[in-house]
């Protein structure tokens, strides 16, 4: 478990971080911009839970995905490495944290009516701010592809569709907040291509 006596350390004045295995690596590589954006993307889902409160099945959702972004930034500060050459066991993404999402989408798209134009981000609140972490975590996930093709260590397959399906949970859970059950949804807030020329 980790223990957090001191916050400031001092050790990164100088730009530079501590991968999880210790070695120390400049604040701006794409390794940290990776796990730091899914970090933002953690933060995102805290504000959307502000106004998920009286939904007790989405809030649950979405306190599972920031449990699950602990692990992916857990996942990304780990590279490549085994449990042999770490001494323990490093904490990964797996295959079924990305089927769950697939399920709760299926869920909460099921009686949500077919898409016939694009979306734009807004009506409730919830859905606002469901599109705003959908946004970060596309962000997230180029940051990822790009490390996956520059770095030898990589990113693992399961933490790629793991985040290319978060983004899609976003998606449905904003038009499900827009469509409330309670009754207080909105409905899509559709784009109208062209309107205002």
């Amino acid at each position: 478990m980790v223990t957090l006596n001191k916050i400031y350390t001092r050790t990164g004045d100088k730009g530079t971080t501590a991968l999880a295995t210790g070695e120390r690596v400049p604040k701006h590589v794409l390794r940290i911009e990776s796990y730091g954006t899914v970090d933002e993307t953690n933060a995102t889902v805290g504000l959307v839970r502000l106004h998920t409160k009286d939904d007790p099945v989405l809030d649950a959702m979405l306190a599972r995905i920031q449990n699950d972004l602990f692990d992916l930034g857990a996942d990304l500060a780990t590279p490549g490495k085994t449990a042999a050459e770490l001494g323990y066991e490093p904490l990964r993404i797996v295959e079924a944290q990305a089927t769950r999402l697939e399920t709760e989408i299926d869920m909460l798209n099921a009686n949500l009516a077919p898409l016939r134009s694009f979306v734009l981000p807004g009506g409730t609140a919830a859905a606002a701010s469901l599109h705003l972490a959908r946004t970060v975590s596309r962000r997230a996930e180029r940051l990822m592809t790009a490390l996956n093709e520059a770095d030898e260590a990589g990113v693992s397959e399961a933490a790629l569709k793991y985040i290319n399906r978060l983004s899609d949970f976003f998606f449905v859970a904003a038009r499900y907040a827009n469509w409330a059950p309670d009754g207080k949804g909105q409905g899509d807030v559709l784009w109208v291509p062209g309107a205002n020329r």
